[in-house]
């Protein structure tokens, strides 16, 4: 009986030690965002209009460190950007590396932030990769771009062609439930890049439809479609609009100042209808009087370098801690 006992006893022991020294199991990695439509997305930045604006950082090349300037607002603020931007980009090495991008894009939407993707790409006269300067930095003749956008043409089919290799990466965001606030073909009322300058029906808008609807034809129904120009004083933006069908956020980009003006902020409202406005590209990072005063913008994008280029860490920590600045962890899909 007592040996008996003291079996038991021993077995309870070790049972316990056993229960004391075993490491509990990682839990699962948690997801801020789950999987999202663009539906959403849409009605958040148009929810948060004229109370609160999203910050936002873009990642420029190379591909293969698609989180780089992402990483210094956190190391200056404490803070991730409620927005992370990256680029499908144009250089051989960083086309190779475009998968980086896409796994960067699914870890931020993981962790809370929206996804933002623009595109550099290289013209349909040209290979899939090429330079900026003589690449996506050029011109191509007027009777070329009249053949990109009629359809059926050899140079047509090249720019679906162009389209198809970014199909693959998008789709793999659709399948992720990550939806993708796209920004093809942007400044198109600037002459320094292959598909701008071209105003009026069959000008730059006619292949941002091309674009559009080839690409919903591709099923990625993730996409958000934003339309962007410049803030150059030669104004008239209007006649590069491809229409409300075509457009669901509108956006500027400011270069030619370090803030929009007023008169720019009305002109892209007038335009946009009603449609969520968004500060696509800035240099300098906003500020309070800025952002009382144009209430309206639901997200801004600081360009890479830019960031500490061409602000000081006070002015980047004032920015992300103003009371109307949501940044990961703060963005509410609901």
């Amino acid at each position: 009986m007592r040996r008996t006992r003291l079996t038991a006893l021993c077995l309870t022991s070790l049972a316990a030690v056993a229960a004391l020294l075993t490491v509990p199991a990682a839990a699962p990695e948690a997801q801020a965002f789950p999987a999202g439509s663009k539906q959403q997305v849409l009605n958040y930045l148009r929810a948060i209009q004229g109370s609160n604006i999203v910050s936002g950082q873009h990642n420029k090349e190379p591909a293969s460190n698609p989180g780089q300037y992402t990483q210094q607002v956190k190391d200056v603020t404490g803070q991730y950007p409620g927005l992370w931007g990256g680029d499908l980009m144009f250089n051989a090495a960083d086309v190779a590396n475009r998968q980086r991008v896409i796994d960067q894009a699914r870890t931020e939407w993981r962790n809370g932030s929206l996804v933002a993707l623009t595109w550099h790409v290289c013209p349909p006269t040209t290979g899939s990769s090429c330079a900026f300067e003589g690449g996506v930095k050029s011109k191509i003749s007027d009777t070329q771009f009249s053949q990109v956008v009629t359809d059926g043409t050899a140079l047509n089919t090249a720019w679906k062609r162009r389209l198809d290799e970014a199909v693959p990466y998008l789709q793999q965001l659709k399948s992720a439930g990550v939806p993708v606030l796209f920004r093809p073909l942007h400044e198109m009322n600037e002459s320094w890049n292959w598909w701008g300058n071209r105003p009026g029906a069959n000008g730059s808008r006619k292949l941002y439809q091309i674009t559009r609807d080839y690409l919903v034809g591709k099923g990625l129904d993730n996409l958000i479609w934003v339309w962007n120009v410049q803030d150059n004083p030669a104004g008239g933006w209007a006649d590069y609009y491809p229409g409300d069908a075509y457009v669901d956020v509108a956006s500027l980009d400011v270069w030619y100042k370090n803030h929009p003006s007023s008169a720019d902020y009305n002109q892209l409202r007038t335009i946009a209808g009603g449609k969520p406005i968004a500060l696509a590209e800035m240099g300098k990072v906003p500020t309070a009087s800025l952002l009382n005063s144009q209430p309206n913008w639901s997200y801004f994008m600081i360009w890479s370098e830019q960031l500490r280029g061409s602000n000081t860490n006070a002015e980047i920590q004032s920015a992300y801690f103003l009371p109307r600045v949501l940044n990961q962890g703060e963005v509410r899909l609901g």
